[in-house]
């Protein structure tokens, strides 16, 4: 088969698809890979370590999609790359398709195969491919939330830390979740008061046990939000239904009894976010203001630390990715937990959360495949 990656282009993204030794993988496996020139600079990666990898090296990206029977990326296409997909071809990386009609539409009327990093899962019931990415959002949104409390940014010019005479600043997490353990596991560290708020039991007395009590562990309900809401100073939105639009459960009239400039840090904007007052921003403008507090909203987190992200990511997708190459459209029949992850196919959508958030007919996904 032939593997292309190209150079991602959404704003102020460094990550890439494949790392030369990933490549190098897919080539060891009788497979050519096709790098756009300069994809990997990102990370450090030349293009003389993809050819040393056995990589082939073309000048731009029409020529992947032109030719690839596998796109490897990272971030969902961008508008220019949808037309250039085709049917036949697959496409793995990350999707996010239920906030976002417009790029399912365009992956329809494609007919390409798009196979989603976010809803491919494991024997244990969890998304392998997506946490080692909420693993480096949840660390980093006590950096940006940190980051955004200080005056000169617009928030309120909090140390989260405090200093000895000073109580350290409040951070609530609403998700106990891959996302919300990694943040609460830096909150904790930079000295801060954390409480995460969870909708299982049993999660919560993991976590409470995880953490040695360091931790407050709370039962998630509206007034349970709303009463930790404002009395944080930090507040990070960790909540995950796979494939779905994220749930609403900070409201507009909550900020009003919010601290001013409180810090609101939205990691689940990929999937529409659990803020109604966000909207997803960039590394270039993170943040902005609603009623005094502050929003950080990045669609992309993960991309502001390539180097870590990139090789966590390909760690995570490389023996998926591997079993597609080789297998083409039958790995996917093979493998229920692949299959997960399949959201488009020749202009139906498979994945019935997907479907169900835009609004769209659900394809069982196996019914489609054999179609």
């Amino acid at each position: 088969m032939r593997v292309g990656c190209p150079k991602e282009i959404k704003n102020h993204e460094y990550r890439v698809g494949l790392t030369p030794a990933a490549a190098r993988e897919y080539v060891t496996h009788g497979h050519t890979v096709l790098m756009e020139r300069g994809a990997g600079a990102g990370i450090g990666a030349s293009d003389d370590a993809y050819r040393a990898a056995g990589a082939e090296i073309v000048d731009a990206a029409d020529a992947v999609f032109a030719t690839a029977d596998m796109v490897v990326k990272v971030k969902e296409p961008q508008p220019g790359e949808w037309a250039q997909l085709r049917e036949g071809q697959i496409l793995y990386t990350y999707l996010h398709l239920a906030p976002d009609p417009k790029q399912a539409e365009g992956l329809l009327a494609s007919g390409v195969t798009g196979v989603a990093y976010e809803t491919v899962t494991d024997n244990r019931g969890g998304l392998p491919l997506l946490a080692p990415m909420s693993e480096v959002a949840g660390r980093l949104s006590v950096q940006a939330g940190a980051s955004a409390l200080e005056k000169a940014h617009g928030g309120r010019g909090l140390l989260l830390g405090g200093v000895p005479g000073v109580p350290p600043g409040k951070v609530a997490i609403i998700g106990g979740g891959v996302v919300g353990k990694e943040a609460a596991r830096i909150a904790l560290g930079v000295g801060a008061e954390v409480t995460i708020l969870d909708r299982s039991i049993p999660r919560l007395r993991e976590l409470d046990e995880l953490f040695g009590g360091r931790v407050k562990t709370v039962y998630s309900t509206p007034t349970a939000v709303e009463e930790t809401v404002f009395e944080a100073d930090l507040v990070i939105g960790a909540v995950l239904i796979p494939g779905a639009t994220t749930p609403k459960l900070v409201t507009r009239k909550m900020l009003s009894g919010m601290k001013k400039g409180a810090v609101l840090v939205d990691v689940a904007i990929d999937q529409g976010g659990c803020f109604e007052t966000s909207h997803a921003t960039t590394h270039a403008e993170p943040t902005y203001e609603i009623d005094g507090v502050i929003h950080y909203c990045v669609a992309n987190m993960p991309g502001a630390v390539p180097i870590t992200s990139t090789h966590a990511l390909n760690n995570a997708t490389l023996p998926f990715g591997l079993a597609l190459a080789d297998r083409s459209f039958a790995a996917l029949v093979a493998d229920p937990h692949l299959l997960a992850g399949l959201n488009v196919h020749r202009g139906s959508i498979t994945n019935r959360a997907v479907a169900e958030a835009l609004g769209k007919k659900y394809v069982d996904p196996r019914e489609a495949l054999r179609a």
